[in-house]
């Protein structure tokens, strides 16, 4: 398996919706109720704004969607386009602020096959080349061991907001980035 990655585009968009939905579907079921994965998709989903900000990736296999994620220079730590009350398109300061990596998805038929850990290191490196020392997330629960694996570490749990009187179980974690 040859798995590339470039830059997402406006087109990549329906697919990475798409995407989106059924990794949330299926890859939280071994951690969520299925009430709490109905309440992931208010709380997660894409934020537009990195596909426009050129900071967000798509990763291929042989033309297959295989996954996609980002980071941003922006304050917001999390959520999608409709989570408005979760934004802050306030730019970081590289000097004293973490990089934030976001809206990290694997299609379920690539899981476990290096797409996140390609994804974060393609985010950690693009962080970094803009001066940031550290990078910040909001991990699901599925999520956690991956980011464990590549060296993060909690910060916190939360629960997020409730969603017709439901909360989701996740963890800011955080990395110290290597120097380039």
């Amino acid at each position: 398996m040859t798995l590339t990655i470039r830059l997402a585009t406006a087109a990549d968009l329906p697919a990475m919706t798409a995407l989106m939905d059924r990794a949330i579907d299926e890859l939280q079921r071994p951690f969520l109720s299925p009430a709490e994965i109905a309440a992931s998709h208010a709380v997660m989903g894409l934020d537009t704004r990195l596909v426009a900000d050129g900071t967000y990736y798509v990763v291929e296999e042989s033309g297959a969607l295989a996954g996609c994620g980002g980071w941003s220079r922006r304050a917001t730590l999390y959520g999608g386009d409709h989570s408005t009350s979760l934004r802050d398109d306030r730019l970081l300061d590289p000097a004293h602020e973490p990089a934030r990596v976001r809206a990290m998805y694997t299609h379920p038929d690539f899981a476990r096959r290096g797409v996140g850990r390609l994804i974060l290191e393609s985010c950690e490196a693009a962080a970094a080349a803009q001066g940031f020392a550290r990078a910040e997330l909001m991990g699901t629960m599925a999520g956690e061991p991956l980011y464990r694996a590549c060296g993060y570490k909690a910060i916190e749990r939360i629960r997020s907001a409730d969603v017709d009187g439901v909360s989701v179980p996740l963890v800011r974690m955080g990395k110290t980035l290597a120097s380039r």
